[in-house]
């Protein structure tokens, strides 16, 4: 079973990819943040990018995907930010887990396409200025321990 196939069914809750878009992945010093649009219950809020990974696709693929998808991107992806959950995973809710990956943009213009209505980078000290939704508050602070 590869690392991919592992992290997308290691549990029952509902496989979700995510990318901490930074401006490097040695040094980063800026994070991407995306303000949602839908549904409404998270309108307005702030979170990371990405989405749900679709049966039989793995979390690095469906990263993919969801961030050419939503922002127009490649990327490339680095290592996992671990989460609490027992497979490194991050809990939304009580029906999703995020894998977190850290991400670089290496084509295209990051815009807000789909799900979205707004983009902002945001430096190791604008990280809490927008209004991140609850469940992306503490992969912010993880984010914030690495950000120079």
């Amino acid at each position: 079973m590869t690392e991919d196939a592992a992290l997308a069914g290691g549990s029952s809750l509902r496989p979700v990819a995510g990318a901490a878009v930074v401006d490097d992945l040695v040094a980063p010093t800026r994070l991407l943040a995306a303000r949602r649009t839908e549904p409404p219950a998270l309108a307005g809020g702030w979170e990371f990018p990405g989405g749900k990974v679709d049966p039989g696709e793995g979390v690095v693929e469906a990263l993919r995907r969801e961030l050419l998808e939503e922002l127009g991107v490649e990327v490339e992806v680095g290592e996992v930010l671990p989460g609490p959950l027992p497979d490194g995973r991050w809990p939304l809710g009580g029906a999703y887990a995020m894998t977190v990956y850290w991400a670089r943009v290496t084509s295209g213009e990051p815009a807000p396409i789909e799900d979205h209505d707004e983009l902002r980078w945001l430096g190791a000290d604008e990280l809490y200025a927008v209004p991140w939704l609850p469940a992306d508050l503490p992969i912010v602070d993880a984010v914030a321990a690495r950000l120079r």
